[in-house]
């Protein structure tokens, strides 16, 4: 049997509007209602009850694999996905920038996210 695995990571959100409802219960969703329909669907706790994960954890999880036993961190899955050749040894990471504005003693940060940067280095053999 042939069958379509859809994560809707991130749709099981929370009550944000005024009458309590959820971003996904406050939208017309014509195609999920359908897809729904004609499918199974549930919740999951990929990792276990009570554990909020991240996305690349919980994705691990799905697909089979044991996060508290192959994960090493994002960096990884952000330098392969911008295309860098990823060998065994190498140290990667992922930053993100962001924009701060100082305001009195403090720094706010106002503008998250900007741009993203991987990178990977050959650690010493």
């Amino acid at each position: 049997m042939k069958g379509i695995l859809i994560i809707a990571d991130g749709l099981g959100g929370r009550p944000t509007d005024a009458d309590g409802r959820t971003c996904a219960e406050a939208a017309k969703t014509p195609h999920l209602d359908g897809l729904a329909t004609g499918g199974a669907l549930g919740l999951v706790d990929p990792i276990g009850p009570g554990i909020r994960p991240g996305s690349d954890t919980a994705h691990l999880s799905l697909l089979g694999y044991d996060p508290f036993a192959i994960y090493t961190g994002r960096g990884v899955y952000e330098s392969l996905g911008i295309g860098m050749d990823v060998r065994a040894g190498d140290i990667c990471f992922r930053a993100n920038f962001a924009t701060a504005e100082a305001r009195g003693t403090d720094w706010i940060v106002i503008s998250p996210r900007r741009s993203t940067v991987s990178g990977s280095r050959r650690s010493p053999r």
